[in-house]
C-alpha cells in the first residue's frame, strides 16, 4: 500500500498532498479539522478537487521547451507566478505568527499576500515584520460603520493597494466538525484538551508561551474584559452584515480609491454587475467548500464568468488548488491568477515560513514542468486549446 511521508521534515514532501499528510500528523485533531473541514456533507469540498481532476490536458509535441515563461502581469505588478496567497482566518492555531510566516514566504518569491479581517496578526504587525510585503486585505462587511471605516483607514495607512470584499460569508457556513470539536466558540471539548497533550511539538510551536492569540485586527474594538478569542469570535459573529447588497458595494467602491475585488462570485450575472459598478476584479470562489454546501466547484464556474470578465475585470480563482496543473487549468480557462488557501497552510503548519515557501516552490516546479510537457512553455499562450473537454466538464474547446 502506498503511503505519504508523514515525518517532521517538510523538505521531504514531494507534493502538497504530502505536506497535508504531515500536517495531519503534527496537528491536534481539532486544529486539523478546522483546517481541512468543509460545510455539511462536504460535497463542494470534494467537488473542488474533482473539478480539476475531470479536466484533461491536450499536449502538442516537438515544441522546444528549453525555457519556460511563468510571469504574469497582475493588478499593476509583474509576478513571477500567477499565484497569490489568499486570506485565511485564525492561522496561529496552526503555527505561532503564521500570518507573518506566510507573508514572508510570499514576499521572498515576489508574490502577494492577503491578510484576513480575522487574522491573528494585525495589519500593522504584518507590515512591521515584512515591510516590503505586497499586501492585500480581505474585508468582511460589518454592521458598525465606525469599525469598518477604521479597518479601511488602517489598511490604507500600511500601504495596502488591493481590497477583497468577501460576499459569501455574511452568515457562517454549517461546519459540523467545528461544532463537534468546540463546546462553545473557541472553547475545546474535554476530549480535545487531552488530545492537545499528545502533540507536544504543536504545543511548543503554537501555544508556548502565551497560549493562542486573539484576532489581531479586531482586538482593539473589544471591551477590555472581552479581549480574548471567545470575545472576538462573538464580536465577529454579531457584526457580520446580513444586509450586504450591491448598494453597499457601490458605497464601498466610492469610498475605497484603490483596487477593489469582489470575492465569492460563482454566477456570471454577478460578474456583470461587478463590471457595471467599476470593480477591478472578482474572485471565483466557493470559500473552499466551507460555506454553502452543494454549490459547484469554482473551476466549473470559471468559464462562464471568464466570458463576461474578459478584458473588463481581473479574474482570480480559489478553492481546490493543490497542483501546478491546477494553476495551469485555471489560467487556460481564463483566470489571471489563483489564490492559495489550504495549500500554503499545510506548509506553514509543518514548517512555518520555510514550510509555506516549500509549498509555493512545489507548485512553481510542477507548473513549469507541466507547461513544458504540454508544449506551451509560455504561460501567457495558454487557452482552452490546451485542454480536452470530457463529458463531465463545463466548457467547450473552440
Amino acid at each position: 500500500m502506498r503511503r505519504y511521508y508523514s515525518g517532521p521534515d517538510y523538505r521531504r514532501a514531494q507534493s502538497i498532498a504530502e505536506l497535508a499528510a504531515m500536517a495531519r500528523q503534527r496537528l491536534p485533531h481539532f486544529a486539523w479539522e478546522y483546517l481541512e473541514g468543509g460545510a455539511e456533507e462536504e460535497l463542494t469540498l470534494r467537488r473542488n478537487r474533482q473539478g480539476f481532476a475531470e479536466i484533461a490536458l491536450l499536449p502538442q509535441t516537438l515544441v522546444p521547451c528549453s525555457t519556460t515563461q511563468l510571469q504574469r502581469s497582475l493588478l499593476g505588478r509583474e509576478l513571477p507566478l500567477p499565484i497569490a496567497i489568499g486570506p485565511t482566518g485564525y492561522n496561529a492555531m496552526l503555527y505561532r505568527d503564521a500570518d507573518i510566516h506566510l507573508a514572508r514566504a510570499a514576499t521572498e518569491r515576489g508574490l502577494p499576500f492577503t491578510l484576513s479581517t480575522v487574522s491573528t496578526s494585525s495589519l500593522e504587525q504584518v507590515v512591521a515584520a515584512v515591510p516590503e510585503v505586497n499586501l492585500w486585505f480581505q474585508l468582511y462587511c460589518l454592521h458598525d460603520p465606525k469599525v469598518q471605516e477604521d479597518l479601511l483607514q488602517r489598511a490604507a495607512a500600511v500601504g495596502c493597494k488591493t481590497l477583497l470584499l468577501t460576499s459569501d460569508a455574511v452568515l457562517l457556513g454549517n461546519r459540523e466538525w467545528d461544532k463537534r470539536n468546540f463546546v462553545r466558540p473557541r472553547q475545546l471539548s474535554l476530549r480535545n484538551k487531552f488530545d492537545v497533550l499528545n502533540h507536544p511539538r504543536w504545543m511548543a510551536q503554537a501555544l508556548w508561551p502565551h497560549g493562542l492569540p486573539n484576532l489581531g485586527n479586531i482586538e482593539r474594538y473589544l471591551p477590555p474584559e472581552q479581549r480574548n478569542i471567545e470575545g472576538a469570535a462573538h464580536f465577529i459573529g454579531s457584526q457580520m452584515d446580513t444586509g450586504l447588497d450591491w448598494d453597499a458595494l457601490a458605497r464601498l467602491r466610492d469610498r475605497w480609491p484603490q483596487r477593489l475585488l469582489l470575492k465569492g462570485v460563482l454566477h456570471p450575472t454577478d460578474a456583470e454587475k461587478a463590471v457595471a459598478l467599476g470593480l477591478d476584479g472578482v474572485v471565483v470562489s466557493n470559500h473552499g467548500g466551507r460555506q454553502l454546501d452543494g454549490v459547484p466547484a469554482s473551476i466549473d464556474c470559471l468559464p462562464a464568468i471568464a466570458a463576461v470578465a474578459k478584458g473588463k475585470l481581473t479574474l482570480l480563482l480559489d478553492s481546490g488548488i493543490r497542483r501546478g496543473t491546477d494553476v495551469l487549468k485555471a489560467c487556460a480557462l481564463g483566470a489571471d491568477a489563483v489564490l492559495l488557501g489550504r495549500a500554503t497552510l499545510y506548509g506553514v503548519a509543518v514548517g512555518g515560513q520555510a514550510g509555506a515557501g516549500h509549498a509555493l516552490d512545489l507548485l512553481a516546479q510542477e507548473l513549469r514542468l507541466a507547461l513544458s510537457l504540454l508544449g506551451t512553455p509560455d504561460l501567457n499562450q495558454l487557452d482552452r486549446r490546451q485542454l480536452c473537454a470530457t463529458p463531465s466538464t463545463s466548457f467547450t474547446v473552440s
